[in-house]
This record gives C-alpha cells, structure tokens and sequence, in this order.
C-alpha cells in the first residue's frame, strides 16, 4: 500500500530542533511550516514489510530466518509476542539532495528541513504501523522497536534489509558503519501477539538516552511520552 502524508507535526519538528514548542515564536513556526511544505513536496516514501516467527532465547531474540536480534531490552519488549513484523521506510534520495543543497546555502534552514524530514519519515512509520495492525485485527502489539535503541545494536541493519529485500523494493542499503542510505530512513520490528498483553509505552524514564537527551536538557520531551 502506498503511504502519503500531506502534513507535518510542527510541535514534532520543533522538538527535534531541540525547541520546546511552547517557547516557539510566530516567526520561528512559520519558518518550520514553510520547511515543512518543501520537504513534502520532495518526499517520495517507499516501504517494505515481512512477518516472521519468534524464539527467544538467553541472548535475544531468533528469527525463524535464523538471524538473532541480540539484546535484554528487545527480549523483554517482545515478551508475549508469536510474531513479528520486520519493516523499512524511506523517504527517497531526493529527501538527502535537498537538504544538501540547501547547507552550501544557509545552515539553519538545512537544519530546519533535516528536522522536518525526521518529523516525516516517522510519520510514515507511524502509517505503516497503522496499516500492520489493521492486517492483524484482535491481536496486540508493543511499540515498534529499531535498531540502535536500547541494547540492540546498528550491526543488525544490514541483515535486517537483506530479509526485506530492501536495497531492490526501497533503494535502502546501511553502509559500513551500519548507517542507513538515504539517510531518512528507519528500520523496525513490530511484535505482534495474540490477544491482550501488557502495554508498553514509550518514556523518558525508559529511554537508553535519558541522561544525555537534548530535549529534556532544554526543558521538554521528544513528544514519545
């Protein structure tokens, strides 16, 4: 199914400028939706999807491909789980080139769209994950989960694009530092149970980064809690 998305969070946008977006001004906030606008109009997301079957086992979580996902943190997040959706989104090439262009121009306006190209990209994650639960009805699912977070390290982005075909459905490949290209992009696991399980929500006291974030250091929240 393809994903459109016509608009943009700009409370999202700001926090990922690391401003709370009560202490934004009118001149600031039209300058994030007119970023806002131009990195919509440039998207061109693609995504791509597999449901696997799920083992746990002392040092993570198997997939029945064989890979193991390492990791307590992801063990534990996927506790109640049979299954497990793999997915990937990306907002296309043409995402990187405008925000290229504009850092040989002004580099506070290329901050301004690579923020809004991370508000979009999660946007679309966030439809994708709407779109997976609407294919699964009566079952249940913790939030989805990448790579990087908690204990689960960047090394699996690349065997995690080769089980979704990802370099061919989506133009999306992880160089040798596990970074994903283009650089707008996200890989995820989604767990999926049968019937009720405990509910997960994302949180400050939770996150692997609560010491360090930027955003509570300003004063506010990422806007997962």
């Amino acid at each position: 199914m393809p994903i459109t998305i016509t608009q943009l969070d700009i409370d999202e946008v700001l926090r990922y400028m690391g401003c709370p977006p009560e202490k934004a001004n009118g001149a600031l906030r039209a300058q994030a939706e007119d970023c806002a606008r131009e990195v919509l109009e440039t998207i061109r997301p693609r995504w791509s999807c597999r449901t696997v079957d799920i083992a746990f086992e002392a040092g993570g979580v198997r997939l029945e491909s064989g890979l193991l996902l390492p990791g307590e943190d992801l063990r534990a997040h996927l506790a109640g789980c049979g299954q497990a959706v793999l997915f990937c989104a990306a907002l296309g090439a043409e995402t990187d080139a405008l925000i290229r262009r504009a850092e040989r121009l002004d580099m506070g306006r290329a901050l301004m769209l690579d923020c809004c190209a991370s508000a979009a990209v999660e946007a679309v994650c966030d439809r994708i994950e709407e779109e997976l639960q609407r294919r699964s009805p009566g079952c249940s699912f913790p939030f989805r989960y990448s790579p990087g977070y908690g204990d689960l390290p960047l090394e699996v982005q690349g065997p995690l694009l080769d089980l979704l075909d990802a370099p061919r459905r989506v133009g999306l490949c992880a160089t040798r530092t596990h970074l994903l290209t283009p650089r707008k992009s996200v890989t995820a696991i989604l767990g999926v149970a049968e019937g009720e399980i405990e509910e997960k929500k994302r949180s400050c006291l939770g996150c692997p980064a609560r010491e360090s974030c930027p955003y509570r250091k300003a004063g506010g929240h990422c806007g997962i809690s």
